[in-house]
Order: structure tokens, then C-alpha cells, then sequence
């Protein structure tokens, strides 16, 4: 077990059970390690954080829990990168970014393909697609209020 200081204080992890990126992440380049931090807080949430540079996590979600048609097959080539025999062992998440004024986005336009088997991930950028660097979550529209019933005795 080996230990690194990050923003979420000591974190002891397996170096053989890190999330490695060959590649690193875009404007990452550098950063190849990562531990998953499962979120605090019950949800679709989880966080990487990096091995190599205590400052850098990012938040993650599987965006089919938001865009139900989103899916992403990786192409021979990126299989290869992943350890992949077979595409659809390929997970697609997404980076989420909490802006400012409290509204969230993810990067739908440049997926983190995931092959759970081998602990690689894979950044990639999707060309001629609907999707945005900076795609707003869905609105949800509120279930409507029920009338209350008051039963006569």
C-alpha cells in the first residue's frame, strides 16, 4: 500500500488497483495515475484524483444516467489502447464541471473511455456530434403536486 496526500487529506491506495491513462487526460497529458474516491454523499458522483500531483481530481458520472441514448464505441484502435477484445466492454463517464453560477455540465464531446478489466481509461474527442465540451444536464421537470384528500367522517 502506498499513501499520497491530496485534497481529500491521506489517501492509502494499491498501486496495482489505479485507474492508469496511458495517455493522461487533455491538458493532462502528464497525469498517467489515479485513485477513485467514491463520493461522500449517496449519488451518480465519483471523484479521480491523481497520483502524481496531490492538486489535480476531477468528478465523474456515467452520463446514461442523465442521456439516455449517449453511448460511445470505441474504435479498433482505441481497444487496443484500452486492453479491449470486445467494444462493448467499454465503459463511456464523463468530467463534470460545476460552474460558478451553480450550474452543471459534462463533457460529452470528450468522453473517458473506461475498460473496467484492465484499469485503463482512455480520453478521446468526438468529432461530428451533437455534443458539447460544456453539455447543460437536462431539465427535470417536478412530478405535479397532488391534490390532498380529506376524507369526511
Amino acid at each position: 500500500m502506498k499513501k499520497i496526500m491530496s485534497r481529500f487529506g491521506e489517501i492509502e491506495y494499491d498501486p496495482k488497483k489505479t485507474l492508469s491513462f496511458p495517455e493522461g487526460l487533455i491538458g493532462f497529458e502528464h497525469l498517467h495515475e489515479f485513485v477513485v474516491i467514491p463520493s461522500s454523499k449517496e449519488g451518480l458522483l465519483f471523484w479521480i484524483q491523481s497520483v502524481d500531483d496531490a492538486q489535480i481530481a476531477f468528478v465523474l458520472t456515467d452520463p446514461t444516467n442523465f442521456f439516455f441514448d449517449y453511448k460511445v464505441v470505441p474504435d479498433p484502435n482505441e481497444c487496443a489502447k484500452l486492453g479491449l477484445e470486445n467494444p462493448e466492454e467499454c465503459l463511456s463517464l464523463s468530467v463534470v464541471t460545476v460552474h460558478l453560477d451553480k450550474k452543471i455540465t459534462l463533457n460529452l464531446q470528450a468522453p473517458i473511455l473506461y475498460s473496467p478489466g484492465k484499469c485503463r481509461g482512455l480520453q478521446v474527442i468526438l468529432e461530428k456530434t451533437k455534443y458539447q465540451s460544456r453539455t447543460p444536464l437536462p431539465e427535470v421537470k417536478a412530478a405535479p403536486e397532488r391534490a390532498e384528500t380529506v376524507s369526511a367522517k
